[in-house]
């Protein structure tokens, strides 16, 4: 039921994005094709979008806290996964993967099938029921020609959230019934269409609290295994990603509502129970069983009121980081799929896209449209985040600390109100920044080229790594 993760501000130049391909290219990336077997994540590292960094870097600006905004300014060096959730995200994903290291791998979620979210209000997609030609050649096949292009670049897929979860548990639900069939045909061609050598995918199995009851574990590794099989048993299916954008723990005994009383009717009451439970069904299946595991917001438990309330839990906090030491034989990593700060949904039952989910005692209020920013809420996360050594020392970062390959300053490039190109590009707070000088170096470029062929009604995040520049 949760959920959209729409891009609302993200805007790109194509030409801006071209000319730094040199660029990108000193970046430590790799010389060879990628060819992944086995945990993906054991070896690498999740790899830090700009995009998410960008978000973090203009909220830390908004925070009057100074401890707070130091924790908070290490956020935006964690890896997160990438939602492309409408087709107009799909021109931004060549740059990003173009500038991943050869030690990382970068994380997208496909989210966008005809009829999404049919079992609530909050995240509908732009293909209606009866599109799914459309979602195939203009969504799928259009970021399968990007992943191919980029053969020397790790990816991992999460696969349409919530969608087969509501196949099987939702159709009662009229818009879930008359889209059932697309999920499964959509998510079958997504799965063939992305069974390339440098891919690794997770078909999303939705949580303990949605798919652990007892009637429910055995017919949900079925659906997910059977359309695996359409897909023709792609090899590069790893197995499932759980706790999507939700909020369970991986390992709590007594469970967070074991002791309700329908509780003797899930068996799954953390998600190290019901990977395990639903893992052994899809292994009866045929099916490989691994899984990761979302853990971006689930750093304080025993907040909600019951374990469906999905949407912009109050009091929540920053997870585990993402990891492959999980200490368990299926469960390959640990990692951030939801963009903590990002809204679930809506909390004004006024507006047409209000799911009462998101008006329960227990979720944040006021709480913008899914996908817009809630900085309230990105200040609660900071706060009540698990400490490590990611974010409770600003000052210094050791071994294991995130990826650091980007910063979070972010600049804009501009067009001059007379269409000129003299001095086009602002600077970040003066014009003497030496990021401007060193960027038009390495471009080899002048800093007027890239803002003549933006809109000078748009602008474009720029985020400089380390050794080079990654992308807007």
């Amino acid at each position: 039921m949760l959920k959209s993760f729409i891009l609302t501000s993200l805007t790109a130049c194509a030409t801006f994005s071209t000319v730094l391909a040199a660029v990108i290219q000193q970046r430590d990336t790799c010389s060879s094709p990628v060819t992944l077997t086995g945990n993906a994540f054991a070896t690498r590292q999740l790899f830090a979008t700009p995009y998410y960094a960008a978000k973090v870097a203009a909220a830390v600006t908004r925070i009057a806290d100074p401890a707070l905004a130091a924790r908070a300014e290490m956020i935006g060096r964690v890896g997160t996964f990438m939602w492309i959730d409408q087709i107009a995200v799909i021109p931004t994903i060549d740059a990003m993967i173009k500038a991943v290291p050869c030690t990382h791998i970068i994380g997208f979620v496909i989210y966008d099938l005809p009829g999404r979210d049919c079992g609530g209000e909050a995240s509908g997609g732009e293909y209606q029921t009866g599109e799914l030609p459309r979602y195939k050649s203009e969504y799928i096949d259009a970021i399968r020609r990007v992943i191919v292009a980029n053969p020397n670049v790790a990816i991992a897929l999460i696969i349409e959230p919530d969608s087969l979860p509501n196949a099987i548990t939702a159709l009662n639900h009229p818009r879930c019934f008359a889209s059932v069939q697309e999920y499964k045909d959509g998510i079958a061609y997504a799965l063939a269409q992305f069974n390339l050598p440098n891919v690794v995918m997770y078909i999303d199995a939705g949580n303990g609290n949605w798919l652990g009851w007892d009637p429910n574990v055995a017919p949900a590794a079925k659906v997910i295994a059977d359309v695996w099989k359409a897909a023709g048993s792609p090899s590069q299916v790893r197995g499932i990603a759980t706790n999507v954008a939700n909020w369970n723990a991986w390992d709590m005994n007594p469970g967070e509502f074991e002791n309700f009383p329908d509780a003797q009717y899930n068996k799954a009451q953390d998600e190290k129970r019901y990977v395990h439970l639903l893992g052994a069904e899809l292994a009866a299946n045929g099916m490989p069983n691994h899984a990761l595991i979302d853990t971006s917001r689930n750093g304080v438990l025993g907040l909600r009121l019951y374990g469906g309330d999905w949407c912009n839990v109050a009091g929540a906090g920053f997870g585990v980081r993402p990891t492959s030491e999980t200490d368990d034989d299926l469960a390959d990593a640990f990692v951030w799929v939801k963009l903590g700060g990002e809204s679930d949904g809506i909390s004004d039952p006024s507006d047409p896209r209000y799911d009462t989910t998101c008006g329960r005692p227990d979720a944040f209020k006021p709480s913008p449209l899914a996908g817009l920013w809630n900085q309230a809420q990105f200040e609660q996360l900071v706060a009540n985040a698990i400490p490590d050594q990611y974010t409770t020392d600003g000052s210094t970062c050791t071994s294991g600390c995130g990826d650091q390959s980007v910063t979070t300053s972010p600049g804009r490039f501009y067009e001059p109100p007379d269409g000129g190109n003299s001095n086009a590009c602002s600077a970040f707070n003066n014009a003497d920044d030496p990021r401007l000088a060193w960027l038009s170096g390495q471009a080899g470029l002048a800093l007027d080229l890239f803002a003549s062929t933006c809109n000078p009604s748009q602008y474009s995040q720029i985020m400089f790594p380390k050794d080079a520049l990654a992308i807007f």
